[in-house]
């Protein structure tokens, strides 16, 4: 049975990766060093980890694998899981894949270079939007059909 990792600090779409989790009677991780509130569903398990660096990400990549799902916005992460197995979505939706993931990650590098010779330089991302939440539901449901699919 596939399972649900979830890397909830600054996660905006908990609530949505849950209904889709149970929706296929997946077992969801919703993995944090603290903050968050307890679920009464019985398949998620909420998972407090020692305050310090990277301490979420680590039980995260130690435990996902094949036919899993991680829900992360860490790109670090995500090439550990990815190179576990494990099948990984951004919050917007976005796959992180064996593909794109080497990309994925010289991007991260070359912005946080950019960024640290510049350090007046501002920015963020943009807002997080109702099409983003929609994409997310619409991919956690492919990639939770396909993982099932791999089990077989």
């Amino acid at each position: 049975m596939s399972r649900v990792f979830v890397d909830a600090d600054a996660c905006p779409v908990k609530a949505e990766a849950e209904r889709v989790a149970t929706r296929h009677g997946a077992r969801m991780f919703v993995v944090s060093n603290g903050g968050l509130r307890m679920s009464q569903n019985p398949l998620v398990e909420v998972v407090i980890v020692p305050d310090g660096p990277d301490v979420a990400d680590m039980w995260i990549a130690d435990r996902a694998g094949r036919g899993d799902v991680v829900i992360t916005s860490d790109i670090p992460l995500a090439a550990r899981c990815v190179e576990n197995g494990a099948r990984v979505l951004k919050h917007n939706g976005e796959a992180l894949t064996a593909k794109n993931i080497g990309q994925v990650l010289a991007t991260r590098d070359l912005m946080t270079d950019l960024r640290a010779a510049d350090p007046f330089r501002q920015g963020g991302g943009r807002a997080f939007s109702k099409a983003d939440r929609s994409r997310f539901l619409d991919a956690l449901e492919r990639e939770l059909r396909a993982a099932a699919r791999e089990e077989t």
